[in-house]
């Protein structure tokens, strides 16, 4: 839904500025440290991820591939999930189905050379997968627990009999079925199947149905519903996900955002809607002059880095200079609390409301783990 949690207990400048969305933890560590002035004020001041691991592929240093569409045998090869069209001079373009192999794995930006047309350049990773893998297939959800796909299976826009595979959460290695179903005592609900695993490698739900791979078990259920609650009709609906942000685009000049809207305003600054570059919408909390010194801003933006998670407003970048900025990814409904007070928040269904609940202490315990801050 994309909204911010207020008060949860996190370092203060992020507290202060509220920045915390009703979403989960993915550990990272990127350092700010003070920069130079750039030489172009439109220029971003690229400071590299000192934590994060460049791993080169198995092509990386051979700048010209065996022959035009070709690749080795140790390569590493993806496919595109979505279309791409670069921003910068050194992104790679793609269409949804075009296979790359992969140079280099740094952070979420891989460098890659098409294997259509040879040319290079760099990829969100999070828009690609293996090629043969699980990822490619549009009803595998990788990495989801079962709480969420039941949110995603009764969001708008599915039907009865939508469906996904995902990893099981108390099996590791093992995978569950979950499909939308309806009960005429509690409306819209979703089943969840444990898929068993043979010893020779295929797969079943019941043993009177086996099958050698996931998609040969997929397209049986699908034909007809052969015990499950219901036949699978189609893949639960996902979006495009969200363009990582700009590779080592941490520290950027102020000139390089549009302030465009004003959401919000607190003791220790402001909160903006704004544009990136001309092509990014992110939330920018400005910091009133004197309220927190520079150092300790850094300190606490160290912090703030470390906490990154799908469930955690994500820290894009930050201006040093005073005022001092913090850009962060923008959600569109605002803060849990505005949007519970507007129309569409007063008219959710009381389950709705306890998932929220139900949401803030498991990433509010989280956040607290082993992160010492500011009262």
């Amino acid at each position: 839904m994309g909204l911010w949690v207020t008060g949860a207990h996190l370092p203060s400048v992020c507290c202060r500025m509220g920045c915390v969305k009703s979403k989960f933890l993915r550990a990272g560590d990127n350092t700010f440290s003070k920069t130079e002035p750039s030489a172009n004020p439109h220029c971003p001041v690229y400071v590299p991820d000192p934590t994060s691991t460049i791993k080169p592929g198995p092509n990386s240093n051979n700048s010209s591939p065996p022959g035009i569409g070709e690749a080795g045998s140790e390569d590493i090869v993806v496919v595109a999930l979505y279309d791409y069209e670069a921003i910068h001079h050194e992104d790679l373009s793609f269409q949804k189905g075009d296979q790359m192999v992969v140079l280099e794995e740094s952070g979420e930006w891989w460098k890659a050379r098409s294997l259509a047309t040879r040319k290079e350049g760099y990829i969100p990773s999070n828009y690609v997968a293996r090629v043969d893998s699980l990822e490619t297939e549009e009803w595998f959800f990788k990495g989801i627990s079962r709480k969420d796909a039941e949110r995603q299976l009764l969001a708008p826009g599915n039907m009865l009999g939508s469906f996904m595979i995902r990893d099981s959460e108390t099996t590791k290695g093992s995978y569950s079925l979950s499909v939308r179903d309806y009960d005429p005592r509690q409306g819209d609900t979703v089943k969840h199947y444990k898929i068993r695993t043979l010893d020779n490698g295929g797969f079943y739900i019941s043993p009177r149905s086996t099958f050698s791979t996931l998609q040969e078990l997929v397209a049986h259920y699908k034909k007809g519903s052969d015990g499950l609650c219901q036949k699978l009709s189609v893949p639960c609906m996902s979006s495009k996900p969200q363009k990582p942000w700009e590779k080592d685009a941490w520290e950027i000049p102020r000139e390089s955002l549009k302030l465009e809207k004003k959401l919000g305003a607190g003791q220790f600054g402001e909160v903006w809607m704004a544009t990136y570059n001309k092509h990014t919408k992110v939330a920018v909390k400005t910091m009133k002059p004197g309220s927190m010194s520079v150092e300790a801003f850094l300190a606490e933006a160290n912090v703030m880095k470390t906490l990154q998670h799908d469930k955690l407003v994500k820290l894009h970048a930050v201006v040093t200079a005073e005022p001092i900025y913090i850009i962060t990814e923008f959600m569109a409904k605002g803060s849990l609390l505005d949007f519970l007070k507007s129309d569409e928040g007063s008219k959710q269904p009381l389950p709705k409301l306890i998932d929220f609940s139900a949401q803030k202490p498991y990433w509010a315990a989280v956040t607290d783990q082993g992160k010492s801050h500011s009262p």
